[in-house]
């Protein structure tokens, strides 16, 4: 069975240009942009569009360690995710 946040991507197709449209997402204020892009992908995209996503990101020069205001990395919240371990393994991969 598929969890509930994860469903509503599935009906979307992710062609590379719209996984690499996810770079061009601007953060609220007092958000790092970096931390942003990964979130924002992270909740938006299956695990194979998010490891593609990964490599435009580390291509495009931005930091796969960034925190939020809390000080908290994408991988350190997504291991308290019950679905969150792909995504952190696919993080580390990149070397995050």
């Amino acid at each position: 069975m598929l969890k509930k946040d994860k469903e509503k991507v599935l009906g979307e197709v992710f062609d590379d240009e719209r996984v690499k449209s996810f770079l061009d997402y601007l953060p609220p204020a007092g958000v790092d942009r970096d931390f942003h892009l990964l979130e924002k992908a992270y909740r938006g995209m299956n695990i194979d569009n998010f490891e593609t996503f990964l490599n435009y990101f580390r291509e495009a020069g931005y930091n796969l360690n960034a925190t939020n205001p809390d000080g908290k990395t994408l991988a350190q919240i997504a291991s308290e995710h019950g679905h969150g371990d792909d995504y952190v393994q696919a993080l580390k991969a990149a070397g995050g």
